[in-house]
């Protein structure tokens, strides 16, 4: 009896921890991103040292995710693709939740988290659905329809029954500067594609109904169609506007715990913007 309760006991024993045990040639596994030694840091194969100062910063988030340098012009275009993302106010539901665990006393990284936890199918996730949108009318396009064909399709497909067209509409604005801006930029860069072609004619066809209501083109539709172009894949169409949102949710964070009191209840209707005026850059900055 004693034999058989110390057989069991020895079963039930954890295996050993992985870092113990010893290496062999087919245990491990491959990173193609980053490769670290002594002294030594390279990010796809570039130097970090020899990218500081040299990069900017959205170039090496470029580099990061898709593993090769941007072009200038690319890099250019993909680093308005961040700024336009990077704040929208009070209103939304992730700069609303990252204040609201900010009034807490919550740490920083806590309210940033919970700020980015805010982002979903409304709000941060319509970039990839779009990308996916604008693909399934290029697929129509070369199986012979013309751009607007393939549009009137799209919207036929979405409007007719009832569904929210990804790319398009918003709360606020009737025309979405930003959106304006980065198709023109494209297009100035000799970089809009047959994305760009794609959001332009369901653009075209949406302002050509007779009596119905504006619904234009967003930001998250922009940036679907102009990411696309630069070859960038559906999957990380919601981490770009991740990735250039953060620093606002920091920002808001940060402003909530430095000029508010705690445990307040944080109402957007309430709040009444007392920051610089409306001004405009130095005509060096280009």
């Amino acid at each position: 009896m004693a034999n058989q309760r110390s057989s069991k006991s020895q079963r039930r024993l954890p295996p050993p921890e992985r870092r113990a045990q010893p290496r062999t040639d087919d245990a491990g596994w491959r990173t193609a991103i980053t490769r670290i030694e002594p002294n030594e840091i390279l990010i796809r194969g570039y130097a970090v040292d020899e990218l500081m100062g040299r990069l900017s910063f959205a170039e090496a988030v470029y580099l990061i995710l898709r593993g090769e340098l941007p072009t200038p012009t690319m890099g250019k275009l993909f680093g308005a693709v961040l700024v336009s993302s990077i704040d929208h106010g009070v209103t939304p539901p992730s700069t609303l939740a990252a204040r609201n665990v900010a009034t807490t006393g919550a740490r920083l990284r806590a309210a940033v988290a919970a700020g980015v936890l805010g982002f979903g199918s409304y709000h941060g996730g319509d970039v990839e659905t779009c990308m996916r949108f604008l693909e399934d009318g290029l697929a129509r396009v070369r199986q012979g329809e013309s751009f607007a064909e393939a549009a009137d399709a799209l919207l036929r497909g979405c409007l007719d029954q009832g569904r929210t067209l990804p790319g398009f509409g918003h709360r606020i604005h009737t025309s979405d500067p930003r959106a304006s801006r980065l198709l023109q930029m494209a297009h100035e860069l000799e970089l809009d594609g047959e994305h760009v072609q794609m959001v332009r004619a369901i653009d075209r066809r949406l302002t050509a109904r007779p009596n119905a209501r504006p619904i234009p083109l967003n930001v998250d539709g922009a940036i679907a169609a102009v990411c696309a172009d630069m070859g960038f894949e559906p999957e990380l169409g919601n981490a770009l506007f991740m990735i250039a949102r953060i620093p606002g949710l920091v920002a808001h964070a940060n402003e909530e715990r430095s000029r508010q009191h705690p445990m307040r209840q944080i109402d957007p209707k309430d709040a009444s913007y007392d920051g610089p005026p409306p001004r405009r850059l130095p005509e060096t900055r280009n």
